[in-house]
């Protein structure tokens, strides 16, 4: 069985991971409705992408 023939440091492990942190999703805010989106994308809650409607409004459908 292979086994390492020097212990890797405390440093050398944590700079070896430092690549493996979590980033938060970046959100905006929708110009139309005010509801959160991701940026290019279109707005789930009013169906508005790029200033133009491109699905009917749920609003208007319920």
């Amino acid at each position: 069985m292979a086994v390492p023939r020097k212990k890797i440091s405390k440093s050398r492990r944590d700079m070896r991971r430092s690549h493996l942190a979590l980033t938060a999703t970046n959100v905006v805010a929708c110009p139309n409705c005010g509801e959160s989106k991701l940026p290019h994308h279109l707005c789930k809650n009013c169906g508005v992408y790029n200033g133009r409607q491109i699905l009917k409004d749920k609003r208007q459908v319920a």
